[in-house]
């Protein structure tokens, strides 16, 4: 085995790496080259939690997803017919993207690309930074192999961010933005040619190119951040939050709200399944302070969909119902709390972390997250399996379900004090001793 193919093992959930083994092995079945590219292997080799798994296939991968979707019981979340990538959701709650190997040749300043196939060095090459270009070969002949064209394991080390060519912001002008977001998340500083690069862009008013459908790209990635408050703010420092909206770039962004939102997001235990829509969660604390005009400007400067501004008002009203099913005198028991927010939208239990003033439930959704998520966790499929039930069917499920229940409701077992010996005699007198002797000399 590599040494990046045990730090892939070391650094991803188990549920993380049984999906890297399912697509590797469809992979190879349809006679195809893949590789873990982009984010994923900048966050296993920099020491960040890996998010989300990223594919690239030389060729097209739509005979590998048709085949998760069958046997590992993978859905499909998107699709792009364009870049022929597809967004899976797992068994387990991990989501994995695979996309062609793909060269993107860009007509005129902040066009669309016109899209080829292309080879796996070619596909890094039209990335946006060196730290994004990196790939690990999951195939059998070349197994461990590290692709990094750019040198982006050496900026990784240097905590820097560098774009891979000259032109990357002309190519595409909604990377200065993108950027902001990486810098703040990683914590990297930007190399020299690359903060050159930055103001040539903005003084050939590059900022006036991002097209509504970057800037609607980039503030869906903004919601899927687990530091909003963070980014928000360095983009406001940037000047670059005004591309949305003038009334954000004036200030109309309540941060006490984000701040409790990074907070809560903070509470979420890793590795652990939480289906949530993050979008109208960011969006509300976001649009905290606007006006239904200045929203309505947000909204059509990132091309919203209608779907997207539904979500966001639909989710008040449902948290609102939440808020007084958590307040209910019947969920004393572990089980009843659980039942209730395993069974709701992520969403609307963030939403009341953030707004609620009842105390109740604030204390209530942090046991779920600190505790009881944590226990039903502790219940795994081998218990089950080994209580006569078969992987996969109904019956297995609802069974791993009552076994969580009676988990979370049982008393942890009191264990008893250890019994201290009794001290040893203390030590006889010289008379004492002496007397005993004579005695049994006598």
């Amino acid at each position: 085995m590599s040494d990046y193919m045990f730090m892939l093992e070391s650094h991803l959930t188990g549920d993380q790496y049984r999906v890297v083994g399912q697509v590797q092995a469809a992979a190879h079945d349809a006679g195809l080259s893949i590789f873990l590219t982009g984010g994923a292997m900048r966050d296993i080799t920099g020491g960040f939690p890996v998010r989300d798994l990223d594919f690239t296939v030389e060729g097209n991968p739509a005979k590998i997803v048709k085949a998760l979707v069958k046997s590992a019981g993978a859905t499909v979340v998107a699709e792009d017919e364009k870049k022929k990538s597809t967004e899976l959701r797992f068994p387990g709650g991990v989501t994995a993207e695979l996309a062609m190997a793909r060269v993107e040749k860009f007509g005129k300043i902040g066009s669309k690309p016109q899209i080829s196939a292309g080879t796996i060095h070619e596909d890094l090459m039209c990335r946006d930074f060196t730290v994004n270009a990196v790939a690990l070969s999951l195939n059998k002949a070349s197994l461990g192999l590290l692709v990094d064209p750019g040198n982006g394991m050496g900026d990784i080390e240097r905590r820097e961010l560098r774009t891979l060519h000259n032109y990357s912001f002309y190519d595409d002008p909604g990377r200065l933005l993108r950027l902001i977001r990486f810098k703040v998340r990683l914590g990297y500083s930007l190399d020299d040619r690359t903060r050159l690069q930055v103001e040539n862009a903005m003084e050939a008013g590059m900022l006036d190119k991002i097209s509504s459908e970057a800037l609607g790209a980039e503030l869906r990635n903004l919601s899927r951040e687990a530091n909003p408050h963070d980014l928000i703010k360095a983009l406001e420092e940037e000047k670059l939050l005004g591309l949305y909206s003038p009334a954000l770039g004036a200030g109309k962004v309540d941060y006490a709200a984000l701040m409790k939102l990074q907070k809560a997001l903070q509470l979420l235990p890793f590795g652990v399944d939480f289906p949530m829509d993050q979008m109208p969660l960011f969006l509300s604390v976001l649009f905290e302070k606007l006006s239904p005009k200045d929203t309505a400007a947000v909204v059509k400067a990132a091309g919203l969909t209608r779907a997207e501004t539904n979500a966001l008002q639909k989710l008040a009203p449902a948290a609102k119902k939440l808020e007084k099913a958590l307040q209910s005198a019947k969920l004393q028991k572990a089980s009843a709390l659980y039942e209730l927010l395993s069974t709701t939208p992520g969403e609307q239990i963030l939403y009341l972390a953030v707004h609620s003033g009842q105390r109740l439930v604030q204390d209530r959704i942090k046991n779920y997250f600190a505790k009881y998520m944590l226990m039903a966790e502790e219940v795994t499929d081998d218990q089950v399996v080994a209580a006569g039930f078969t992987k996969g069917t109904p019956k297995f499920t609802k069974a791993k379900h009552d076994m969580i229940l009676k988990h979370l409701d049982a008393r942890p077992k009191k264990v008893a004090a250890p019994v201290e010996a009794p001290p040893p005699p203390p030590p006889m007198s010289g008379f004492a001793r002496g007397s005993g002797t004579r005695r049994a000399n006598g």
